[in-house]
């Protein structure tokens, strides 16, 4: 919960720079949003899940 939550609030920091640098256009960004929100509760979600969970895990066991 608490990945997900930071990942929400970087990826949230990341579209509100991008949008206020030009980078990318308010209605595009909506549109990104809005997949982001309607795959959220499709069929994938646990399979994305899983594959961002098993990221972190691998990035948390290396030592440097």
């Amino acid at each position: 919960m608490a990945i997900s939550l930071s990942v929400v609030l970087l990826l949230a920091i990341i579209l509100v720079v991008m949008i206020r640098g030009g980078s990318i256009k308010t209605g595009p960004a909506i549109v990104a949003a809005l997949f982001g929100f309607f795959l959220a509760s499709s069929g994938m979600a646990p399979t994305i899940q899983n594959l961002l969970d098993s990221v972190a895990r691998s990035i948390n066991s290396i030592n440097f």
